[in-house]
Order: C-alpha cells, then sequence, then structure tokens
C-alpha cells in the first residue's frame, strides 16, 4: 500500500510517499480502508520536532517529545492521527463492525492514518461515520471537536453562560463554537477579518476581529475564555474573564486527555441532530502531503485541512 513515511524531523520535505506492506488485523482490530485523513497543527509539531508552547519551555519539553516519540525521528513513522474509512476485514473476535461498515476514528499519538490502510481494535476511539457527513467532513471531528468536547465539560459550561472562543476559525475553535451553543451558552467569537462570516454561520452570537483597533475595548466580562489556539495574551485573558470566571487553554488543559468510542459516539448524534459541522478550507491528496504540512505550518488555515486517501 502506499504510505507517507517521516523519515526523521525537519520540514514538510521529510516526509515521503512510499510503498510499504499492507497491515493485517489481529484477532480485535479491524482493517481500514483509509478514505480521508487530516492535517493539523500538532501534526506539523511533531513532524518539526517543535512544541511552541513558549522559548523557555520548549527547551525543557524537546527531550520529553524524543523520548515520547523517538530520538531522531517519530518511531511510528506513518503519521497522521484522524481518519474516516470503510472496514474491509475483521479480525476474529470483532463483534461491533462488519465489513463495509463506514467509520471515523481517532489513533492519536499512535498515528498510521497518513496510509491506504491501517488497522485498529474495534474498542479503540471509533464509530459508524454519521450518515449527513462525507468521509472528509468526518474525518476532522475525531480529534479537533474531541478536545473542544472535552475543554468544555471540563470547564462546567452551563447554559446561559458567557463564552470567549478565541481562536475561533481553527480546527478546534470552529467546533467549540458550536458545542458551546448546544450547550446553551451565549458565544462570542474571536478571530481575524476574513473568518467572521464563516464563524458567524457556526452560530456565534457575537463577533470580534482581533486585529482591530481597539480590539481590547471591546471585551466583555465572561464566565469561560476559551483560548482555543493557545495564544491568547494573559492581559487580555485577565481583563475578560469574570472573577468566578473559567479559563481553559487548549494546550495545557488537554494534556493527558483520554479520547473513547462514547465521545465519539455523542458528537456522531449531534452531527446527525444537525448541531455540528465541519469547516472544511482546503483539500489535498496523499501525494501532496508536503503542500498539506506547509500550508498548515502558516497558522492561517480556516476550520481543517483534510488529505483524500483513496
Amino acid at each position: 500500500m502506499k504510505a507517507v513515511i517521516c523519515t526523521r524531523y525537519g520540514p514538510p520535505e521529510v516526509l515521503q510517499l512510499q510503498e510499504v506492506a499492507k497491515p493485517t488485523p489481529r484477532d480485535n482490530e479491524v482493517l481500514i480502508k483509509i478514505h480521508a485523513t487530516t492535517v493539523h497543527i500538532g501534526d506539523t509539531k511533531i513532524r518539526g520536532l517543535r512544541p511552541d508552547i513558549g522559548p523557555v519551555v520548549d527547551i525543557f519539553f524537546k527531550p520529553l517529545m524524543r523520548i515520547m516519540l523517538g530520538f531522531s525521528g517519530p518511531r511510528a513513522k506513518i503519521m497522521g492521527m484522524e481518519l474516516a474509512g470503510t472496514i474491509e476485514a475483521t479480525g476474529k473476535d470483532v463483534t461491533r463492525y462488519k465489513p463495509g461498515d463506514e467509520v471515523f476514528a481517532s489513533n492519536d499519538l499512535t498515528f498510521g492514518a497518513y496510509a491506504e490502510y491501517i488497522c485498529l481494535p474495534e474498542d479503540g476511539v471509533m464509530a459508524l461515520k454519521p450518515e449527513n457527513m462525507s468521509f472528509e467532513e468526518a474525518a476532522p471531528v475525531s480529534n479537533g471537536a474531541i478536545t473542544a468536547h472535552h475543554l468544555l465539560k471540563k470547564g462546567h459550561i452551563r447554559k446561559g453562560q458567557k463564552v470567549l472562543v478565541y481562536g475561533a476559525s481553527g480546527s478546534v475553535g470552529t467546533f467549540a463554537v458550536q458545542l458551546a451553543k448546544y450547550f446553551g451558552a451565549e458565544v462570542t467569537g474571536v478571530c481575524s477579518r476574513s473568518n467572521l462570516e464563516m464563524v458567524a454561520s457556526l452560530g456565534a452570537d457575537r463577533l470580534l476581529d482581533y486585529t482591530s483597533d481597539g480590539f481590547s475595548a471591546q471585551l466583555e466580562q465572561y464566565d469561560m475564555v476559551f483560548d482555543a489556539v493557545g495564544k491568547m495574551e494573559p492581559a487580555l485573558r485577565k481583563q475578560a474573564l469574570r472573577p468566578e470566571g473559567t479559563h481553559m487553554h487548549v494546550i495545557k488543559h488537554s494534556s493527558g486527555m483520554k479520547m473513547t468510542s462514547d465521545d465519539m459516539l455523542f458528537l456522531r448524534d449531534r452531527i446527525e441532530e444537525g448541531s455540528i459541522k465541519t469547516i472544511i478550507d482546503r483539500t489535498y491528496t496523499l501525494e501532496q502531503i508536503v503542500e498539506a504540512h506547509a500550508y498548515v505550518e502558516q497558522g492561517h488555515k480556516r476550520g481543517h485541512v483534510v488529505v483524500r486517501v483513496g
């Protein structure tokens, strides 16, 4: 099968399309023919060994990344954390799925989604694909939406709260806006001027352009400040947060987050009832994975970048 191999840590060009052996499912696994995967900012940070948490923190975090992921390059050579596809075969002990089932899944830091096929355990972070979504729309849900959902729950979001989503046009932010609305919050979305219309289409009640003059003067007091990109200045956060309010930071507060199939089922239900949709910025092919990584690394994508596999 075709797969993208990360030869070492470095720029997008370290990713190479190669022919590798097609995997065979173990007794408790399913073999998935992947139709779509994604590239998000986390993929580029791992590929480049760039934590980008902060200059001081990065010095200490890089060695930890090498221990976790591999010293000279990722131990798991095939990258990619999100996917959607069709089950082609099942191990003898599998009971939840059958060949022909359309699924979406997250394999998180075990990677492997930049390929034509992957084997995943049937009890992994996986569920039947929403009927009203394409493979390209479903693939990004299994990371960005789960992260947004976990952080909103961790912040004890409640109906009637005022929530500020900083970075509302990104992978996590687009889902955070929609899920906060689902939970009954009044949502203010912060993004650049070019993305205001898109964020409004997600249901945001109020929109703020962080590049405009007087942006800080437009901030109100919020019950929750959800920093979906990890870039909000502490002074602005302090200004916007009520004394008893909650601050959720996409990097700091998602550490140790454990995804489950229950997350996928919850999100599938929200999608099928029309509460959540996926915003796709650009779509690439597996052969264009270098271009996809280079684009995401610029830091200006709207929603999600999808890679069509087959």
